[in-house]
């Protein structure tokens, strides 16, 4: 908490932070209904969980009426704050997890407090992910508990916070279909399949009624697919993954465009598409075959990286998720090593696409060699976790809660 404290008065990214006082000021001065709308600040590519934060923030800082942007230290401050008072959630829940083994709890809490990059992207960055990945994090324990209605509510919690919550998605799919299969075969699986799809889908519904009147859905569909065909239609936006590696070995580290057809119609955009495609498929047969919250925690940290390593327009932060579910798997040997393997290279990533200072961004290259070392080792950490889930011995380790089951 000290070093977030210390951390938040930041400026941290100011373009981005700047363009989300914009958006608090439009709930401030218009309403939580006109956020989706046309205004000054840009198109909003957040969902109404991010909107229901900042109308908070509006209504408990009367500066943010008339504040367009993050340049007043005290409102900078109260942006972030959410940010971190979601990675403290995610050690709480990691520790709970993690209960049966009160050592492994403590060491798992403290190391995701401590961890430079969940502090780096929240408290100086001012990102949100940990915001979507907390929800998250709660349906796994909720699912591993065998309450899949509050893990589906949380998932749609967690996807409308950031589209990037959809890695989720497919492995939470598999596991609804496993606990109904467990119960009643093809009759069962697609019941309970159902069942989880209609309560999220519910709490879809419920969380953008304020925007309907002004089109806000609409409005949000149509900004992400502007941004992924206009704005961010790059191979890989500073992530050290496979798409890098082109960019490195093609242009020496600059952006290529991921649309440009190369074979027929078919882009580098597209072959991300399919080698995820199948790689997603491995994780939903193995956590199908191997139904235990173990699986689960590890499915979610395999589909992170999978979507990280292999499809175009990633962001150096994507991969933050990944790194979180690892960290509930360190009571084994193996997710120990994968742990800290990924917290290394991700916290690298994130410094060198955003240096802090210019000695740093001199220090660490985002391209060069050290940018295609990362890139090989996040390809081989995807690999590795994609291995260990898929394992037969996969949980045959003393059990743990959220481990086994």
């Amino acid at each position: 908490m000290l070093i977030r404290l210390v951390v938040l008065p930041a400026a941290g990214l100011r373009d981005d932070t700047d363009q989300f006082a914009g958006w608090v000021h439009t709930i401030a001065t218009g309403g939580l209904g006109t956020l989706y709308g046309p205004n000054a600040f840009g198109q909003v590519s957040f969902g109404p969980v991010m909107a229901a934060v900042w109308a908070f923030l509006a209504a408990i800082a009367p500066g943010f009426a008339t504040a367009t942007d993050a340049a007043d230290t005290g409102l900078r401050m109260l942006l972030k704050a959410p940010a971190s008072i979601a990675d403290i959630g995610i050690a709480l829940l990691v520790a709970y997890a993690l209960r049966d083994r009160p050592r492994w709890a403590a060491i798992a809490a403290v190391a995701i407090l401590l961890h430079p990059a969940l502090w780096y992207v929240s408290a100086w960055w001012g990102q949100d992910e940990s915001i979507y990945v907390l929800p998250a994090l709660a349906a796994a324990i909720a699912a591993g508990r065998g309450r899949n209605g509050l893990a589906a509510a949380l998932v749609a919690v967690s996807l409308l916070a950031k589209p990037q919550a959809l890695a989720f998605v497919l492995p939470f799919a598999a596991w609804f279909w496993a606990s109904g299969w467990q119960r009643g075969r093809w009759r069962g699986a697609a019941v309970e399949l159902g069942r989880t799809g209609l309560v999220a889908l519910g709490v879809v519904v419920v969380a953008w009624l304020p925007f309907i009147a002004a089109g806000g859905p609409v409005r949000y569909l149509d900004t992400l697919v502007y941004y992924q065909n206009e704005v961010f239609n790059i191979l890989s936006l500073r992530a050290w993954n496979l798409w890098w590696l082109v960019q490195q070995a093609a242009a020496g580290g600059r952006f290529i465009a991921d649309d440009v057809a190369f074979v027929g119609p078919f882009a580098l955009r597209h072959v991300g598409y399919a080698v995820t495609a199948v790689l997603e498929a491995v994780i939903v047969l193995a956590i199908v075959r191997d139904h235990r919250p173990r699986v689960l925690i590890l499915g979610l940290a395999a589909s992170t990286l999978v979507f990280f390593a292999f499809l175009t327009q990633m962001h150096e932060r994507y991969a933050y998720a990944a790194v979180v579910f690892l960290a509930a798997t360190i009571p084994d040997r193996r997710g120990l090593w994968l742990a800290s393997a990924a917290g290394i290279v991700f916290t690298l990533n994130l410094v060198a696409a955003a240096p802090p200072t210019p000695d740093i961004g001199r220090l660490l290259p985002i391209a060069g060699p050290l940018g295609i070392v990362g890139s090989l080792a996040m390809l081989a950490i995807t690999i590795a976790t994609l291995r260990w889930m898929t394992s037969p011995g996969s949980g045959e380790e003393p059990p743990t809660p959220i481990l086994t089951g």
